[in-house]
């Protein structure tokens, strides 16, 4: 009758990425070209965001 799709998720190679670390559990990657600090900063307001 009806044929379901199948869902196909593609995760990002992280080894084309640059690993940040926020803290000692909290890990993030980005573009390699990034700005480490900036990257953090919006992380960081991002989370402060969520938590108000």
């Amino acid at each position: 009758m009806f044929d379901k799709k199948t869902n196909i998720v593609k995760s990002p190679d992280l080894s084309k990425l640059r690993e940040v670390i926020i803290d000692h559990r909290t890990k993030i990657y980005i573009d390699p070209n990034a700005d480490i600090e900036k990257a953090k900063e919006r992380y960081l307001d991002r989370i402060a965001k969520r938590n108000l």
